[in-house]
């Protein structure tokens, strides 16, 4: 795969707390140079991207971020604001506790009333696989796959740990055939960036990949 190519599938990723405009403006511009996939931002930065850059740019937020635990009703709200401001990509955060209480209809309730508020837009759903056994990544992966998202992601780069080659496996081999997989967390090398892509991710969410490649 060529260096553009790889770039292609890379959600170029600014999401520090204390991100700054020049933080943002930096990445923005790295990703219109570079062609990457999107910019994934903070919802707060979404229209004044939009307004500065207009349709140049895909822009990728996070909804319920980085914890999950967000009430649905909460998790729309920002989702709608995030559409309506100019956003194209949603990365949602499932509530991990309802996971971790097994009561995965709920979760699958939620993803897919997110989707419903997405339209045609993509929704990406983060289960944050550090904090799950296998048997919750399994259901996830089918919770994700009813609930009619477009990806399953592995993480969301604030948790005890980040993407593995092992959890893409797993994905791959339990999720529906429309689902696609992202691959965030943690992916500091071109080696890693390189290995994500060859076992099938579609995007990568890295805030590394321009200086990687």
């Amino acid at each position: 795969m060529t260096k553009e190519e790889m770039l292609g599938k890379v959600d170029h990723t600014q999401l520090k707390p204390y991100a700054t405009w020049e933080d943002i403006r930096r990445l923005c511009d790295e990703a219109l140079e570079y062609r990457t996939a999107s910019v994934c931002v903070p919802p707060a930065y979404i229209k004044r991207i939009h307004d500065t850059y207009g349709d140049r740019l895909n822009i990728c937020t996070v909804v319920g971020f980085p914890l999950g635990y967000s009430v649905t009703a909460a998790k729309l709200a920002e989702t709608q604001q995030a559409l309506a401001d100019g956003c194209s990509e949603i990365d949602m955060v499932v509530n991990i506790s309802d996971v971790k209480n097994g009561d995965f209809d709920k979760v699958e309730t939620e993803i897919r009333a997110l989707k419903e508020a997405c339209g045609s837009h993509i929704l990406k759903v983060i289960v944050e696989t550090c904090y799950l056994t296998q048997e919750e990544k399994i259901a996830m992966c089918r919770a994700v796959t009813n609930a009619g998202a477009d990806y399953i992601k592995t993480s969301t780069g604030f948790g005890t740990g980040g993407a593995t080659g092992e959890d893409v496996e797993l994905f791959r081999k339990y999720i529906g055939p429309e689902v696609k997989i992202k691959a965030a967390g943690g992916i500091a090398t071109l080696e890693d960036l390189e290995m994500f892509l060859e076992l099938g991710c579609e995007r990568v969410g890295t805030s590394r990949a321009v200086g990687l490649c």
